[in-house]
C-alpha cells in the first residue's frame, strides 16, 4: 500500500491534480467561514423578515438564472480540453453567448416582476440582483484555467472578491442601512469578480484580442447544451422554490429561518463541485478505457456518499447548539429544519458525480428528465407539506425530492440504470454485478 502511495506522490499527473483541488478546496473553506460569519452578523442586524426578503429576491432571480448561463459552463470546459488549438473561438464565442443570455434573462424578469403580488420594495430588490447576473459572462476566463487545471489563478481574483465583499456587507451592518444596500453588494460582487478574472487573463499574457466569435461554434455549442439548459431551469427552479412558495404560504420570516438552515445545510455543496471539476479533464481522458472509467465513477461516488454521510451525522448532533449559538433564539426554529435539510447533501453530492457521467456518456437530455421529476415532486410537496408543517414540511419537501430526482429515477431509466448500479455500489460497498454473476455454490 504505502508503495503505491509512494508512485501517486512522484506522479506528476496526479500532483497537477492534487494542486488544482487543493487550490480550489482552500478557497472555497475560506469563502464558506467568511460568508458564515458575515451571514451570521447580517442575519441579526436584519431580522428574519428582512432577512427572507433578501433571499426570497435572491431566490426569485435563481429560477431565471438558467437563461444566462445557458448550461454552457462544462460543455465549454470539455471544448477547451478537447479542442484547445480553438481556445480564443470557443472563449469568444462562449462570452458572447453568455452576454446575450444574460440581457435576455434580465428583460424575462423584469416583465416577470409586476405580475407577482410583490410590494415596491422586493420588486426593487429582485431588479437590483439581476442586473448582477449580467457580469456572469466573463467567468469564462474561469473555465479556461479549469481546462488548464490551473485553477489557482482564479483563486486569487476570487479571494479579492470576497474579501471586498465581506468588508462593505460588515461596513452597511455597522451603518445601520437599509436593506437596499445589501442588494446592490449583489452587483458590486460581480463587478470585482469580473475586473479580477481580467486583471489574472491579462496578467498571464493572454490577450482578449484572440476572441473570436464564429456562427457555426455558437451553434455546435448550444446543441450540446440545450439538454443541459433545461435540466439547469429545472435545476436552479428546484433549488429556489422551496423559498418562493413558502412566503407566498408562510410569510417572509419563514424563508429568513429556512434559509439559515438551508445556507448551513448547502455549505457542504461545494465538496462534490471542486473534487469534479478539477478531477473531470482525467475522468474524460478516462473514457477511452470502459473498465477503467467504471472504476473511477464509482470512487468518485463512493468518496462522496462517505463525506456526505459523516457531514450529515455530524451535523444533525449539533444542529440546536450551533443555531443558537450563531444566529440567537429568533432562529431557534432553524434547527429542526437542518436536522433534515442536511442529509440532501448525500444526494446532492451522488447527483453532482452524476451529472459528470451523463455528460461523458452524451447522455445530457437525461438531466433534463430527471431535474423535472424532481421539480415537480418538490412543488407538490411543498404544497401539501408547507401548509400542514411549515418550514419543516418545506425540508422534507426538498430531501424527497433529492432522493427521487438523484438516485430513484434511475431505476426506472433504461439508459441510465448503470448510474443506479453505480451509485447503490458505491452506498453498498460491494459490487452488485460480480455478487450477481458469481456461482451459488462453489465448485467441488
Amino acid at each position: 500500500m504505502w508503495h503505491k502511495i509512494s508512485q501517486l506522490k512522484n506522479h506528476q499527473g496526479f500532483r497537477k491534480y492534487l494542486a488544482n483541488t487543493s487550490w480550489l478546496m482552500a478557497e472555497r473553506i475560506l469563502r464558506i467561514v467568511i460568508l458564515l460569519f458575515v451571514s451570521v452578523y447580517m442575519a441579526r442586524y436584519l431580522g428574519p423578515k428582512r432577512f427572507g426578503l433578501l433571499n426570497y429576491a435572491n431566490s426569485f432571480v435563481g429560477l431565471f438564472v438558467a437563461l444566462a448561463t445557458l448550461g454552457l459552463d462544462s460543455i465549454v470546459v470539455r471544448a477547451l480540453v478537447t479542442t484547445p488549438e480553438l481556445r480564443g473561438e470557443i472563449l469568444g464565442t462562449a462570452f458572447g453567448l453568455k452576454t446575450i443570455g444574460a440581457i435576455f434573462m434580465w428583460v424575462i424578469i423584469l416583465v416577470a416582476v409586476p405580475m407577482t403580488r410583490n410590494d415596491a420594495q422586493t420588486n426593487t430588490l429582485i431588479a437590483i440582483i439581476a442586473f448582477a447576473v449580467i457580469f456572469q459572462a466573463f467567468n469564462v476566463i474561469d473555465f479556461n484555467y479549469q481546462a488548464a487545471v490551473k485553477s489557482k489563478y482564479v483563486v486569487y481574483a476570487k479571494l479579492v472578491q470576497l474579501i471586498i465583499s465581506s468588508i462593505i456587507k460588515l461596513s452597511l451592518i455597522v451603518s445601520e442601512a437599509s436593506l437596499i444596500w445589501f442588494a446592490w453588494v449583489y452587483c458590486v460582487d460581480a463587478i470585482v469578480l469580473a475586473a479580477g478574472l481580467t486583471i489574472i487573463y491579462f496578467h498571464n499574457d493572454n490577450k482578449f484580442s484572440v476572441w473570436h466569435w464564429r456562427w457555426p461554434l455558437a451553434k455546435q455549442l448550444l446543441s450540446e447544451s440545450w439538454p443541459l439548459i433545461g435540466s439547469l431551469i429545472m435545476t436552479l427552479m428546484f433549488m429556489n422554490i422551496d423559498k418562493v412558495m413558502l412566503k407566498e404560504l408562510a410569510g417572509a420570516s419563514s424563508v429568513g429561518i429556512y434559509t439559515v438552515a438551508s445556507q448551513l445545510s448547502s455549505a457542504f455543496y461545494f465538496i462534490p463541485v471542486v473534487i469534479s471539476d478539477s478531477l473531470f479533464p482525467a475522468i474524460l481522458k478516462a473514457k477511452a478505457n470502459p473498465e477503467v472509467f467504471r472504476a473511477k465513477i464509482k470512487q468518485l461516488f463512493r468518496l462522496f456518499f462517505i463525506i456526505a454521510v459523516s457531514i450529515s451525522i455530524i451535523i444533525t448532533f449539533i444542529s440546536e447548539w450551533i443555531i443558537d449559538l450563531l444566529y440567537g433564539p429568533e432562529y431557534h426554529q432553524a434547527a429542526s429544519v437542518l436536522n433534515i435539510h442536511i442529509w440532501t447533501t448525500v444526494f446532492v453530492f451522488l447527483g453532482y458525480a452524476s451529472t459528470k457521467w451523463l455528460l461523458v456518456e452524451g447522455k445530457q437530455q437525461i438531466q433534463f428528465f430527471r431535474a423535472c421529476i424532481a421539480l415537480v415532486t418538490n412543488i407538490i410537496l411543498n404544497y401539501f407539506l408547507i401548509i400542514k408543517y411549515g418550514i419543516t414540511g418545506a425540508s422534507y419537501a426538498t430531501l424527497i425530492s433529492w432522493i427521487i430526482g438523484m438516485y430513484v429515477f434511475h431505476f426506472f431509466n433504461h439508459s441510465t440504470f448503470e448510474l443506479f448500479i453505480l451509485k447503490t455500489e458505491a452506498i453498498l460497498f460491494f459490487d452488485i454485478i460480480k455478487l450477481c454473476t458469481r456461482p451459488l455454490w462453489p465448485k467441488g
